[in-house]
């Protein structure tokens, strides 16, 4: 059976092939999922262990080879930067201005980065794109660059040799070309998705390792928030900032106690030996490592409650997850507290936070199945109320665990 997404998403396809001129009916439809991190967030980056799962909000899109050397695209979401047209090995220069407002910097980074690894981009297509994944919080630019780097290599008959190194291309078309300094949790979470599953990601040794549900957990929902506010890209936010701090500071203890990252300080007596050291001189600094090693030890009781079944010990985690972003991390937005405030006063969530990059987007929760319909009114009763200027522009998105990729029949 067709999903009622899935098929609302074909219909706005074909709106937009014909609104475009390009040819995309018989060929296919790429869908990736967006994601939903339950921990540690703004961990990849600092070396820690992940774990997350794959969720109902997607980028379709609808694709055909041209049988030319031109790669022709239009999306939906970006309508007013019209018909994005190039030739592989033709793009705009990494970081450059021309690329820094337009999302054609995602199928131009994607050819930039897969002709410097070594990949023959030849052959050109035509391609719609539509998406309903929040602007900010859900991995939308991570979504995006994955669904076009398999796109991409489909039409010129090209693999590459796994899945970490799809994850490895994708952060370095933000990386490299666009300059965001993002880590590599969006990308896991969403090439890895599996339907039901959580993904567990450890670093150390590069593996991935499904984890389901323990039976007999409550009925429970995934919920974001979104706070209809506008979040630039990582490149422009306080997401840099506090990546460079937390460099700084691991490059600061690493000389004196031998670590590398944040990730490293895992003993308590360590921990303490490197406040003491620090906390005077470079305070800040020292907040965003209490955060990170507390978000370990949470993330270990997280896991095993997960394995067991107990999402109310998941709620718990996820909700002090999200006061550590906001008190120690410093990485959350106004807009993200007053969902958070809204979600934490309704019985029945069991752990709310912000979700993703930070400043703004989305915020989100684990809610008990009975509870959303409660949740759902708090939020459209008192958001507006808090947040006049963006009375018109949130949402409330409940949703399910699902496959990160996925290939459809074309239009």
């Amino acid at each position: 059976m067709k999903s009622t997404m899935d098929q609302q998403a074909r219909k706005e396809l074909a709106r937009l092939a014909r609104q475009a001129g390009l040819q995309v009916a018989g060929g296919k439809i790429r869908r990736t999922s967006s994601r939903f991190c339950l921990g540690v967030e703004h961990g990849d980056y600092n070396g820690t262990e992940l774990f997350g799962v794959g969720t109902d909000r997607f980028i379709w899109l609808a694709y055909r080879p041209n049988g030319t050397d031109r790669v022709r695209m239009f999306s939906g979401n970006f309508a007013q930067d019209g018909v994005v047209e190039f030739q592989p090995g033709q793009v705009p220069p990494p970081k450059s201005a021309a690329i820094a407002d337009t999302w054609a910097r995602f199928p131009y980074g994607v050819d930039f980065i897969l002709q410097r690894a070594g990949f023959k981009l030849t052959k050109g297509f035509d391609a719609v794109l539509w998406g309903n994944i929040p602007g900010g919080g859900m991995s939308r630019s991570a979504s995006l660059t994955i669904n076009l780097m398999l796109t991409v290599l489909e039409v010129n008959g090209l693999r590459i040799k796994d899945g970490l190194q799809a994850v490895d291309l994708a952060q370095a078309v933000e990386n490299d070309y666009i300059g965001s300094p993002c880590g590599k949790l969006d990308q896991i979470m969403i090439y890895f998705a599996k339907d039901g599953m959580g993904t567990h990601y450890n670093p150390k040794n590069r593996t991935i390792k499904y984890v389901p549900l323990g039976q007999g957990a409550m009925d429970f929902r995934i919920v974001s928030l979104d706070t209809g506010t506008v979040r630039p890209g990582l490149e422009k936010s306080t997401y840099k900032l506090r990546r460079a701090e937390c460099d700084e500071l691991a490059a600061l203890a690493g000389k004196e106690f031998s670590i590398e990252c944040l990730a490293d300080v895992r003993d308590e007596r360590l921990y303490g030996k490197i406040m003491e050291r620090f906390g005077p001189t470079h305070p800040a600094l020292c907040e965003r490592l209490k955060y990170i090693y507390f978000a370990q030890q949470r993330f270990y009781q997280m896991l095993k409650a997960w394995k067991k079944g107990d999402v109310k010990t998941v709620g718990r985690i996820f909700r002090e997850d999200g006061l550590g972003l906001r008190d120690d991390y410093k990485i959350s937005g106004p807009e993200l507290e007053t969902m958070c405030d809204l979600a934490r006063s309704v019985p029945g969530v069991l752990g709310e936070r912000m979700l993703g990059g930070g400043d703004k987007g989305a915020a989100g929760a684990l809610v008990q199945a009975k509870a959303v319909p409660a949740l759902q009114a708090a939020v459209a009763a008192g958001y507006p109320r808090s947040r006049p200027d963006f009375a018109g522009a949130f949402a409330v998105h409940v949703c399910r665990v699902v496959e990160g990729v996925k290939v459809l029949p074309g239009l």
